[in-house]
């Protein structure tokens, strides 16, 4: 059976609360091995995520996974948030460099993501499963493509249990860098991360400053179905789909989805599968 698992933001108000729970409420059908929990954009939401966490660890049932990132923290106040998810019953992390907090000048104590690693491992042993970022496509600030595999290859050295990518259109990229990354000696599960297609003039911005690319053939339907939003929803689910399909046939371990706190895209990927 496919293992599937869901990422959430952490919402800020009551309206996006109850739509966190509606979602999370139609998505609990899946069975998802896991979901994350987010910082949100640029750190901005991260007195958010313990509370969300433990939302959907308490009154959903969900394995919850919260997302942890070193840029702009202290190790003691990363050592607290630790205690605080061990409290909270959470027994997973996503562990991330993240970026720079709104509003802050200065990097935290640590600089990367093998440090964070690292210091989970010193400060907390095997209690938690370790997932972290990796990017088929290459990270944006990556001097190239090999620098990369290196940086990704320090995350695993330093404790790292399995790895998401970032979301990508393009299933070769995915094979390619899952080679790549095996012959460097990176033995960990590599589960690709999945973004649903549903405001696609949304999706092409987040991709230009994340460094994800869209395929000019999608994109140019895209623009062709022009303000549809049915149709622009029914071809996203068809594409993304069927990359999802070629993904598992070709070895992929699961699939986690970018739900963008919305059940309806997700849902229209899955009853394709």
């Amino acid at each position: 059976m496919t293992q599937i698992s869901f990422e959430f933001y952490p919402p800020k108000n009551d309206q996006q609360r109850a739509q966190l729970d509606r979602t999370a409420e139609r998505l609990k059908a899946h069975d998802p091995e896991y979901v994350s929990c987010t910082f949100g954009a640029g750190g901005s939401t991260l007195r958010y995520t313990p509370e969300t966490v433990r939302r959907l660890h308490q009154e959903h049932g969900f394995v919850a996974a919260p997302h942890l990132s070193c840029v702009g923290g202290t190790r003691e106040e990363i050592h607290d948030l630790l205690q605080l998810y061990r409290a909270i019953g959470c027994n997973r992390l996503v562990a991330l460099r993240g970026d720079m907090p709104s509003g802050m000048g200065q990097i935290g104590e640590m600089r990367y993501a093998s440090e964070l690693v690292e210091f989970i491992r010193e400060a907390t042993g095997d209690h938690f499963r370790i997932e972290v970022g990796c990017y088929p496509e290459t990270h944006p600030q990556a001097d190239d493509a090999l620098a990369d595999i290196r940086w990704f290859k320090a995350k695993v050295d330093a404790g790292a249990d399995a790895a998401i990518t970032q979301y990508f259109y393009n299933a070769d990229a995915y094979f390619h860098f899952v080679d790549a990354a095996r012959a460097a000696g990176i033995e960990v599960p590599i589960v690709p991360g999945i973004m649903p297609i549903s405001n696609f003039s949304q999706l092409r911005r987040f991709s230009q400053s994340c460094g994800a690319e869209i395929p000019r053939w999608i994109s140019k339907r895209m623009m062709a179905l022009g303000d549809d939003v049915d149709a622009i929803r029914e071809f996203g689910a068809d594409v993304v789909a069927a990359m999802c399909r070629r993904l598992l046939d070709g070895g992929a371990p699961g699939l986690h989805i970018y739900t963008l706190n919305m059940a309806r895209p997700t849902q229209a990927i899955l009853s394709r599968l």
